[in-house]
């Protein structure tokens, strides 16, 4: 019966939540090893008590499981056994007394607003441009590829896509003069994210540019169509190609990616006054404890308005030590 039980909410998940075959792979699998562990205990997986989970997930612990895939186990046990409850296959859920464990987040590399302004000239700067630097006149194809490389980059600052949605963006996405782009993200889930209208000017011009060479075909489904299996440009094609513009402007390579823009773009725009829920829906976090990475932008945004704005703010304030 629990197997079974096992089945009936991995299910669910795809069909109401819209989880995504990996995810549900791994809950699978999470949820197989508290199987395994509780039929060492004579017990099936929908007849486990708060000491087993408390004790699985020691036991997990104890074989050296990094925090964050202690966490993951412990959320599919946690929503198996709230679907259980909901379902009415049981009366109680002895996953509501377990902490999580306790996971240390790696502040996010985030680059500043002038070494992203660096880039995104720069990119325009060379999309503009009708001859490489020895002279020679570009061809089609290598004029496409930096009118691409800029449109990406004006888009993900204006957004903070993630770059699976980015590169993903439906070729509807150009169609009229909407400000705002109806994105797709993790789970199917739908969200309304602004477009600046310099992304929306790029998106344009590469556009035009890709009807002028007969690349944009009628009924076209990408905005940014290519050779690859999937039928549109690569995470890896836009990664690849950032890093060579990063290293022309003279910034590490290893320092700069599409993720790092999203960083950048939701740093900055709490940096100027964003409220964090607000910045929690642009990136599509399901939870405010996963924008609360950025707390640290907002730490520094207070200390600032305190030592403009506190009556003693010529003397100078301490600064914050740091997970303080």
């Amino acid at each position: 019966m629990g197997a079974a039980r096992v089945e009936t909410f991995l299910e669910m998940m795809a069909a109401e939540r819209g989880a995504a075959t990996a995810t549900l792979d791994a809950y699978g699998r999470d949820l197989g090893d508290f199987a395994a562990f509780l039929a060492a205990r004579g017990k099936p997986i929908d007849g486990a008590a708060a000491v087993d989970v408390a004790d699985h997930m020691a036991d997990l612990a104890g074989r050296g499981m990094a925090a964050s895939t202690q966490a993951r186990h412990l959320s599919a046990i946690r929503q198996f056994h709230r679907f259980l409850y909901a379902e009415g296959f049981r009366g109680d859920d002895p996953t509501g007394t377990i902490d999580a464990p306790k996971k240390g987040r790696p502040l996010p590399r985030v680059l500043s607003e002038a070494e992203v302004d660096g880039l995104i000239e720069t990119a325009k700067a060379e999309a503009e441009a009708t001859l490489d630097p020895d002279g020679r006149e570009l061809s089609a194809a290598a004029h496409g590829r930096r009118l691409r490389l800029h449109c990406l980059l004006e888009t993900v600052y204006a957004t903070g896509l993630r770059v699976s949605e980015l590169v993903s963006l439906p070729a509807s996405a150009v169609r009229g003069e909407a400000p705002f782009l109806t994105v797709r993200g993790k789970g199917a889930k739908e969200r309304l994210v602004p477009l600046s209208g310099r992304a929306r000017s790029a998106m344009s011009a590469h556009v035009d540019h890709l009807k002028a060479s007969g690349r944009w075909a009628v009924g076209e489904r990408w905005l940014f169509p290519s050779w690859s299996e999937s039928g549109h440009t690569t995470r890896q094609a836009f990664g690849r190609d950032l890093k060579s513009l990063a290293v022309r402007l003279g910034l590490p390579g290893a320092a700069v990616s599409p993720h790092v823009l999203r960083h950048a773009f939701a740093s900055h725009i709490l940096a100027h006054g964003a409220d964090l829920r607000v910045v929690q829906q642009l990136l599509g976090h399901a939870d405010i404890t996963t924008t609360q990475i950025y707390t640290h932008v907002l730490d520094e945004r207070l200390r600032q308005l305190v030592e403009t704005h506190h009556p003693l703010a010529e003397e100078e304030l301490p600064r914050p030590a740091d997970g303080g």
